[in-house]
């Protein structure tokens, strides 16, 4: 096992992609051990694919896709232009609560730091905002897509960890929503403190305006609701769900916004396909990992050691998000959630929390590793589209950092705020 992590970690050091750098760790393990067959290795890569639930991963992607093609995007922006663009350092605001709205489209919130990389960084350049300071506000404001529902990696969580998926999602709509709260207040002490914006008051739009924008924007809006609503109800698994976002989808793009074409379906459909066999790879890839992982017992063994440290269950709960925080550094999201999800969780389970309170406060320190170098995809994705300083962003995103781990000590000490609405479902 040793020998298995230090080769993972020379080829994480050497920039070998993740889903590689599983498979050749977890293959090197089966040559050391003879006493496992190597068939093993295909067994695993394909079992770890094959699940029910995992259906949703690819629906809601595609799901996303086509409501981008389909223009709802750019209502929800002009929905979050009419919401916030007043305030002081408007366009920050805008972009947080474009990403809020766009937890219910694109479920991926390195797919939304591009997408707004692309539209909004260099409006906010020629307003004067820094670079550092944009690019860190719409890096970290997306982070809020893959909390609030549908959300690609509480999937993740619930498949791996055997957690109820609806509850999951469902859980996600409050810490969401105080996620894109406390960035906000981040951004505003920020942007007042600089000028960004203050004298956006005179631009407040009228009633009339916003009733207009949040007209446009209905189809949008009703997604998500419809989404909590149909698994609250029993009427659909989240599975279900997922196949109903793509029909939901396609209708209100072909026959309500009349933006959806054949071209922009074909597109659509060939950049899901891409976007899932790079998910699917990892999935087969980590599934080796985590074989090995049950094989030596590297579960019970780390939950012995984090028992032996304390036997409070808040001590055992931060010293897991400080090593799930450090991970988030050092490693893709997704595969933090593949492999850590069946080592932490019954030490979780064990100790008296919820699982689907875990999950939440899993996937909102696993989003904050998208922000934090080393490995941080979220900060790369978006200094690269808008050539900033690596360094220059993360100066800028201390603030909004601070401001989500001052939010897991909440989400903590009150789990509620996590288990409010999956109550209403059991």
């Amino acid at each position: 096992m040793l020998l298995v992590t230090l080769i993972f970690a020379i080829l994480l050091i050497l920039g070998v992609p993740v889903s590689f750098t599983l498979g050749i760790a977890g293959l090197t393990y089966f040559f050391y051990d003879v006493s496992v067959p190597i068939p093993v290795v295909v067994q695993r890569m394909i079992a770890g694919t094959q699940s029910y639930p995992l259906l949703a991963v690819p629906f809601f992607i595609l799901a996303g896709h086509i409501m981008n093609a389909a223009g709802i995007t750019a209502r929800l922006m002009r929905l979050a232009q009419a919401l916030t663009g007043h305030l002081v350092g408007g366009l920050a605001h805008v972009s947080i609560v474009l990403s809020m709205l766009m937890g219910g489209v694109s479920g991926s919130s390195n797919a939304d730091a591009a997408m707004q990389g692309r539209i909004l960084l260099p409006e906010m350049r020629k307003r004067g905002y820094s670079s550092g300071f944009s690019a860190a506000v719409i890096a970290c404001g997306s982070l809020t897509t893959a909390i609030i529902p549908p959300s690609i990696g509480l999937v993740l969580y619930g498949f791996v960890g055997q957690v109820s998926i609806g509850k999951l999602l469902i859980a996600g709509i409050i810490p969401g929503i105080l996620m894109g709260i406390v960035m906000m207040i981040a951004a505003y002490i920020s942007a007042k403190r600089r000028g960004y914006d203050i004298d956006s008051s005179s631009k407040k739009v009228s009633f009339k305006e916003l009733v207009i924008a949040t007209r446009e924007s209905f189809w949008a809006l009703l997604f998500p609701i419809l989404l909590v609503l149909t698994i609250r109800l029993g009427i659909f698994t989240a599975t279900e769900a997922a196949a109903f976002a793509v029909v939901y989808a396609f209708l209100v793009g072909k026959f309500i916004y009349c933006e959806l074409n054949w071209e922009k379906l074909n597109q659509c459909l060939k950049d899901c396909v891409e976007d899932n066999a790079a998910i699917m790879f990892i999935i087969s890839m980590a599934a080796i990992v985590s074989y090995i992982l049950g094989y030596e017992q590297v579960p019970s063994k780390l939950a012995s050691f984090i028992v032996e440290i304390s036997d409070s269950p808040f001590v055992i709960m931060t010293t897991i998000i400080i090593f799930l925080f450090l991970a988030g550094m050092v490693m893709e999201g997704t595969v933090n959630i593949l492999l850590l999800t069946p080592i932490f969780l019954p030490i979780i389970t064990q100790a008296g929390f919820d699982p689907v309170h875990f999950g939440i406060l899993m996937a909102i320190m696993i989003q904050i590793g998208g922000v934090t170098p080393p490995v941080g995809v979220n900060m790369y994705t978006i200094c690269s589209l808008g050539n900033v300083a690596v360094e220059d962003f993360v100066k800028e995103s201390i603030p909004f950092v601070i401001a989500l781990i001052i939010l897991m000590i909440v989400l903590i000490v009150f789990p509620q705020l996590s288990l409010f609405l999956p109550r209403f479902i059991e």
